[in-house]
């Protein structure tokens, strides 16, 4: 049987400010109205596989938990990384969690931000590799090229071994000329950094290789603990796990590596650009998203998430407009937008982070207004949920129910509020909201005080992240 591993990392650089630290492509629907995690776990139907088994940063679990929910997939678990320790050490977890009651699945090791438009050709060659894992290769895919390109690392094969190839080297992120001697070889592939080995074999080749990550693991593995569909690690002992990547640690050493080919259309939408060419397009070379208008305007991505965006005599343009940002770039100059979302960082900005409209267990909430003392939030409960009990030194707050009924915790008092009726919550006194109805829960927030910052928090009880 085949086990999903889906590692749902991200840093959410690339793709600034459609993605952010909080909120990464993965999460995002970019090249369909699903998610890219969404589309990955879709594209699994053609195969005979078990529930998946996720990986994610700590930060991310309810947003990997909630677009399982509204997929209604069951998974194998969801790990949580304390922090990111690249992908030998991911995929050692996974290992290691599969084995655990004596079973030995293969792994099909997949990345959640990954563009795959032919799922058939997609499932065909994970079907095509799984004979030879069975035998105790390691299969990786390797992407048959279909341009000179710079972006990737690529994959030569050697002598061909059953319906897969020898890996014959594994090469960096070459130069122009020469990514056009590998594309016109024929021997080369793009890495696609997917798998398909047993989950015995990889810790196998993992202990003789590199046995510091395989032991850090262990480590952090057995001092975990199961909430709800989390797994937590360890983490002291994950924090001193080496940073590797599966290519370096075993894959690049082991004598056993094969290289199955796939043509399925895949892209790792690296970049606006790689999104542009994934996208479909009108006749004038243009992808839209959004309340767009455009004039004497070709070969452009042009996102509106909020307002309306108008272009006029434009080419090869990107032009993404979010509540709380806006991006222009030349499409040939997207890989830099990495060094805006550094800037950011070393200034503090919030806006590399998250998104305006923040994300929790229970609904959202979303910045209206803010000055000196004051902050004006709207906020969406979905039903049947609730915030965590807390209470603030710093602040006071009014509440304003503009849609549907919330159930208020102030202090030692628990009261019903209706649509236009209001509240205020003194500073100091415990309080929550709950939302006991059938339909989403809007509110007005009204912050006031001489320090409005999200760190003005103390939890009383926990409930998912709290607000």
């Amino acid at each position: 049987m085949i086990l999903p591993v889906i590692m749902a990392g991200g840093s959410g650089s690339r793709l600034w400010p459609l993605s952010r630290s909080l909120f990464p492509k993965q999460f995002i629907s970019l090249a369909s109205d699903l998610t890219m995690l969404q589309e990955t776990m879709q594209r699994l139907d053609g195969l005979e596989h078990s529930n998946p088994m996720l990986i994610c940063n700590e930060e991310h679990r309810f947003l990997v938990a909630e677009q399982l929910r509204q997929q209604a997939v069951e998974s194998n678990g969801i790990i949580l990384e304390p922090t990111g320790r690249n992908t030998a050490p991911a995929i050692a977890l996974a290992a290691l969690e599969a084995v655990k009651d004596g079973n030995d699945p293969l792994l099909l090791v997949l990345a959640a931000d990954h563009v795959i438009q032919d799922t058939s050709a997609f499932v065909a060659s994970v079907q095509t590799a799984v004979k030879s894992a069975k035998s105790g290769k390691l299969v990786t895919f390797g992407i048959v090229p279909t341009k000179p390109e710079t972006g990737y690392g690529y994959i030569k094969q050697g002598d061909a071994e059953g319906d897969a190839y020898q890996v014959a080297q594994f090469v960096e992120k070459p130069d122009l000329a020469t990514a056009n001697t590998y594309l016109e070889s024929g021997e080369y592939y793009w890495n696609s950094g997917m798998f398909l080995f047993q989950a015995s074999r990889y810790i196998e080749e993992l202990k003789k290789y590199r046995p510091d990550i395989l032991s850090a693991c262990e480590a952090a593995m057995k001092g975990s603990r199961n909430d709800l569909d989390f797994i937590r690690l360890d983490e002291q002992a994950f924090l001193a796990c080496p940073d590797e990547s599966v290519d370096y640690a075993v894959m690049e050493q082991t004598s056993d590596a094969l290289v199955v080919p796939m043509d399925a259309g895949w892209s790792d939408v690296g970049s606006f650009s790689a999104l542009w060419e994934v996208s479909e397009k009108n006749a004038q070379g243009n992808v839209t998203t959004g309340d767009v208008l455009t004039e004497q305007t070709e070969n452009s991505y042009i996102y509106s998430q909020n307002k309306l965006v108008s272009t006029v005599g434009v080419n090869n343009l990107v032009v993404i407009e979010t509540k709380d940002a806006v991006l222009v770039a030349d499409k040939d100059k997207v890989q830099d937008v990495k060094s805006i979302v550094n800037a950011l960082k070393a200034n503090g900005r919030c806006e590399a982070k998250q998104h305006r409209e923040v994300y929790r267990p229970w609904g959202s909430h979303d910045e209206i207004a803010q000055g000196n003392r004051y902050h004006v939030k709207h906020l969406r409960v979905k039903p049947g949920e609730k915030t965590a009990l807390q209470l603030h030194h710093h602040r006071a707050e009014h509440w304003v129910v503009v849609q549907g009924t919330a159930k208020v915790t102030n202090g030692e008092k628990s009261y019903l509020l209706s649509e236009n009726e209001s509240t205020y919550i003194p500073l100091g006194s415990p309080h929550r909201i709950e939302n006991p109805g059938k339909m989403m829960l809007h509110l007005i927030e009204v912050r006031s005080g001489n320090y409005l910052e999200e760190d003005d928090i103390v939890r009383l009880e926990e409930y998912g992240v709290g607000y």
